[in-house]
């Protein structure tokens, strides 16, 4: 396209002034940026046009959306940015193609017209925030670029008012950038207290667990979950109906065989034969005794009793009744409801290095406002699986003040060691890592 014939000077001013009432109409920015570069081609005969906002291309003309990766894109940018440093873009002005530097000029020759003018768009005190990167293949003839000055004045003017505020990377320079860069990586190296959350539970401390003494089956609970009980209460009952019959069939073989024991020394002063066997049936009379006992303890043992003063820590008499269970199978725990501490599985994924007398702050799930402090006492060495089927290793914590009711849940707050703000945000993406890349 060419530049528009002289003589019309009155026809060229009334276009210029309809281009400017254009601009000022622009309701939003896009619509401004793309009256920037397409409104005035008509006018001015520009091949093309690239609208550059903070050194980053915002409009082309004839273009829709603009490809960041695009040549024509790239290069308007690496032009500017080295005519930028050389400080020749703060007034508008023709470019010419020396310039920049070479591989810049040679993608000139092949992706824009040779004479080129640069609009500049300068904010209120001055400085230059972006421009128009205007091309066409004749010159640029001293009345046009009279012309385009005052369109820039105009291009400013309209973009400050839909955009006040300057683009981050003019607020942001890279001094600015650099220093906070540098505040960040300082931060990033302040030492800060290691902590991981885990899951909790309030156990009873030193209390004595209930086992089952024998192989059978459950008949009753006498006590209710959390009930006082004294020592000699009744807890529970097996099914005794076998230990019963056992009992007394131990019972009758029992007086058979010191009967027949009775009548063989009766007759061993008479008989020989019954005299040497008068020994074999006096073992036999003790080996009854002994099964009878044995039988008698079994049907003795049917009823568990408390063997302390407690609470019955358990969680459902309904889950044991009628249930067959083995011998040490355990039924429930007899605790001081006084004295309880703090187990916690922490996962191995979360686990930290942790020294005995670390602080742990509870958060009970039916209290999660109130914290309860409590310090480590012992840590396992070797993670075993959860009821929920990950492998987690068991922590043991005594409570600072008093401890909360035995059977509440809640989360646990451990405190480690001190180590860089970095390790500590960035803990877990390093060993996912490692374990993905295998360093």
């Amino acid at each position: 396209m060419n530049a528009p014939a002289g003589g019309g000077a009155e026809q060229v001013f009334a276009r210029f002034l309809d281009l400017e009432r254009q601009i000022r109409a622009a309701r939003d920015v896009p619509q401004l940026a793309y009256g920037l570069v397409n409104d005035g081609q008509s006018l001015f005969g520009y091949r093309h046009a690239a609208l550059l906002i903070a050194g980053k291309v915002q409009a082309v003309t004839g273009v829709s959306a603009v490809e960041p990766n695009a040549p024509f894109v790239a290069f308007v940018e690496q032009a500017v940015a080295q005519l930028f440093k050389q400080g020749v873009l703060k007034q508008a002005r023709v470019i010419a193609p020396q310039m920049v530097s070479e591989p810049v000029r040679a993608d000139w020759q092949s992706l824009s017209a040779l004479q080129v003018f640069w609009l500049p768009l300068v904010d209120r005190h001055g400085e230059v925030f972006g421009g128009l990167w205007l091309a066409r293949d004749v010159p640029w003839n001293p009345s046009e670029q009279v012309l385009l000055s005052q369109l820039g004045d105009t291009c400013s003017h309209a973009w400050l008012a839909l955009q006040p505020r300057k683009p981050w990377r003019l607020r942001w320079t890279r001094k600015r950038q650099a220093a906070l860069a540098a505040v960040v990586l300082l931060g990033l190296l302040v030492p800060v207290r290691q902590s991981v959350l885990a899951p909790a539970e309030v156990v009873p401390l030193g209390g004595r667990v209930v086992a089952a003494p024998l192989d059978g089956v459950i008949a009753e609970f006498r006590v209710k979950p959390n009930q006082s009980v004294k020592a000699g209460d009744l807890l529970l009952r097996f099914d005794s109906t076998t230990l019963k019959a056992q009992a007394d069939v131990a019972e009758r073989a029992l007086g058979v065989a010191e009967a027949e024991l009775k009548s063989n020394s009766q007759r061993s002063f008479a008989d020989a034969e019954s005299s040497s066997r008068v020994d074999l049936l006096a073992a036999r009379v003790e080996q009854k005794r002994a099964e009878r006992d044995y039988a008698r303890e079994l049907l003795n043992r049917s009823e568990v009793r408390a063997e302390r003063d407690g609470i019955a820590v358990f969680a459902d008499a309904e889950r044991w009744t009628g249930k067959p269970v083995q011998t040490g199978e355990r039924l429930m725990e007899i605790a001081d409801p006084s004295q309880a501490e703090l187990r916690i599985e922490l996962a191995v994924g979360d686990a930290i290095a942790l020294e005995p007398g670390a602080q742990i702050s509870l958060f009970l799930d039916s209290d999660p406002l109130q914290r309860h402090l409590a310090t480590l006492e012992r840590s396992a060495y070797e993670a075993q699986p959860t009821a929920g089927g990950q492998l987690a290793y068991r922590l043991d914590a005594g409570f600072t003040e008093a401890p909360p009711r035995i059977g509440l849940r809640g989360t646990a707050k451990i405190f480690g060691e001190r180590a860089p703000l970095a390790l500590y945000l960035l803990r877990r993406p390093l060993a996912g890592l490692r374990q993905s890349v295998g360093l």
